[in-house]
């Protein structure tokens, strides 16, 4: 019966890491990306140029907008 305890207190224990890490990990991963966005004004910029146009400040906001109110729904 004392070997039976100790194989759930570890099966539990072992859950709950995962789950507890999973949530941490989670979570920094939301962080750095608010704060380091994948795509800056200046990649939009420079893509817009490399597929031949001529990126206007407020098409480039336009955009930037666009992805963002995506990013958060």
């Amino acid at each position: 019966m004392g070997t039976g305890w100790v194989i759930l207190i570890a099966i539990i224990a072992l859950l709950a890491g995962v789950a507890l890490g999973f949530f941490i990990a989670r979570k920094y991963m939301m962080n750095y990306l608010e704060k380091n966005p994948p795509i800056n004004e200046q990649m939009l910029r420079t893509l817009m140029m490399q597929m031949g146009q001529k990126p206007s400040q407020k098409k480039i906001t336009q955009m930037m907008r666009a992805m963002n109110n995506q990013n958060k729904k």
